[in-house]
């Protein structure tokens, strides 16, 4: 499909998927949501392809998380257009992302909030610079996301920290704790991007699915099943939560 929010090239073997939204930070609307689970589909069904890229155009960010004008116009019942053709057809992308059956890996270029930073987790590892940031902000607007992937990537927590305060995470903290794996300057990401994710296209691709088809399964619960929980928890339990939900057994136990 010929797309309008996203870039794709290929080279040695890597699919390179660059969000191009720059003039709104790469803003995340339903549109190139689309796209990339549309991109990320295509190179995962391409031979040829070994390692997929995720980044964004330009130097200031990756994404700076879900389009507000966007969800604002669909608040008052103008749902786009793009919604209206593909909503009932379009998976969870974070889940559907994070299965990818080929490793997908992250060229952090600038900050990554909100929803980008969901993704972000989402994929199998990050390679940034010193315009990388993150924040996990779903906490300050009433929401509950990536109790599913941040965990396996910085452990529990560090999970716990950012998910419950929703904080920056500036580019050498994040690779003090493991949510980049490489820290070079801006002007070499790309070539260590590439340095990396071309030898891994170059192994047997069936080798590298089986890597982490059984990395995913060794987690002890399979990530559609971690998805699935917080989905329950967060549509069915989060109104009107508290304590007592949470620890019926300790607070039962503490009464006697």
């Amino acid at each position: 499909m010929d797309y309008q929010h996203i870039l794709v090239e290929k080279e040695e073997g890597v699919a390179i998927i660059t969000m191009n939204r720059p003039e709104v930070l790469n803003a995340m609307n339903f549109l190139l949501g689309y796209e990339l689970h549309d991109a990320v589909a295509e190179a995962n069904k391409d031979d040829d392809i070994g390692c997929i890229v995720i980044t964004g155009s330009g130097e200031r960010a990756f994404s700076a998380g879900g389009d507000i004008h966007e969800q604002r116009e669909e608040a008052n019942g103008n749902i786009s257009e793009a919604r209206k053709l593909h909503g009932d057809e379009f998976p969870e992308r974070s889940y559907d992302i994070s299965a990818s059956p080929k490793p997908i890996v992250g060229m952090m270029n600038g900050l990554a909030y909100g929803g980008a930073a969901v993704l972000s987790s989402s994929l199998d590892f990050r390679i940034g610079c010193e315009n990388t940031k993150f924040r996990f902000l779903a906490a300050a607007y009433g929401r509950i996301n990536c109790t599913w992937t941040l965990p396996n990537q910085v452990g529990w927590p560090m999970a716990k920290e950012l998910l419950f305060s929703g904080r920056v995470v500036e580019a050498e903290e994040a690779y003090r704790i493991g949510l980049i794996n490489h820290l070079v300057p801006k002007e070499e990401l790309r070539a260590k991007t590439m340095e990396i994710c071309t030898v891994i296209a170059k192994n047997r691709h069936e080798s590298v699915m089986g890597i982490k088809e059984l990395l995913i399964q060794d987690m002890g619960k399979d990530l559609h099943t971690q998805f699935e929980n917080e989905r329950y928890f967060t549509t069915e339990k989060v109104v009107g939560y508290g304590v007592e939900d949470a620890f019926p057994d300790f607070l039962s136990r503490k009464g006697r």
